[in-house]
């Protein structure tokens, strides 16, 4: 049977997720955008019918998913709803994954993979017969950088980004993005190298925009999954010889 303590602390959850919720929906009602200021805190008691401290537990409930910005002098405003609370908790899940450390690497690797040939015949179509210039420049820095054995990691992304930026699902850049961060910041924290081949994964990008520009899907997932293959050719003979 659950003691006082316990119910005290369940109630308080319960509590803090409602008004949460509440402040959601009251969000949403009035067609708030990402910077206009929410009601204050008196108002939101007032309207919620809760306490005060009921309300600044859900704010920072909130605050903590980027769904409400806390700007101390000048009030709460909407926040900008970005994905950095679902990257940071996937990295630390990464790190701290129990067993086989490198699941979670793995797991997000795939879904990289998994993003980049489902969204083909978007990024065919916003490329084909169309001329970036930024993204010829990134990809020969990546080859010079390639040749010296040098990682480019802020060509790779930018590379990412410049190449989802026509497309009309912004949600599909930001969550790409989103998993690149979760992929950069876990692979050193597992202590593992950059895949040694690293020619390979530059002149994959080169051949995905080549095949995007010509309107040729089949090439743009070939080149894909040759992006991709380095990786997780070392992530598999690591897990294999640590099974070993």
């Amino acid at each position: 049977m659950n003691g006082p303590a316990e119910l005290t602390s369940n109630e308080s959850r319960m509590r803090r997720s409602t008004t949460a919720e509440e402040i959601k929906r009251l969000i949403l009602l009035r067609g708030l955008h990402p910077g206009d200021p929410i009601p204050t805190e008196t108002e939101l008691c007032q309207e919620l019918g809760v306490s005060r401290s009921s309300v600044r537990e859900a704010i920072r409930t909130l605050a903590t998913l980027d769904i409400v910005e806390v700007r101390h002098g000048t009030g709460t405003v909407v926040g900008q709803m970005s994905l950095a609370p679902l990257v940071e908790t996937l990295v630390f899940r990464g790190v701290l994954s129990p067993g086989d450390d490198l699941a979670a690497l793995r797991d997000v690797v795939d879904l990289r993979r998994s993003l980049d040939l489902a969204l083909t015949d978007d990024v065919v179509a916003a490329h084909s017969g169309h001329v970036d210039e930024e993204i010829p420049r990134l990809v020969d820095q990546m080859l010079t950088s390639a040749e010296n054995g040098k990682a480019f990691l802020y060509e790779d992304r930018q590379f990412h980004t410049r190449l989802l930026a026509p497309l009309r699902n912004q949600l599909a850049g930001q969550l790409v993005a989103a998993f690149w961060d979760i992929h950069t910041a876990v692979l050193p924290r597992l202590d593992l190298a950059l895949p040694a081949d690293l020619r390979q994964t530059a002149k994959a990008h080169s051949d995905m925009y080549t095949a995007a520009r010509s309107g040729d899907g089949d090439a743009y997932r070939k080149a894909v999954v040759d992006h991709y293959e380095p990786l997780l050719r070392m992530l598999k003979s690591r897990s294999e010889g640590g099974h070993g």
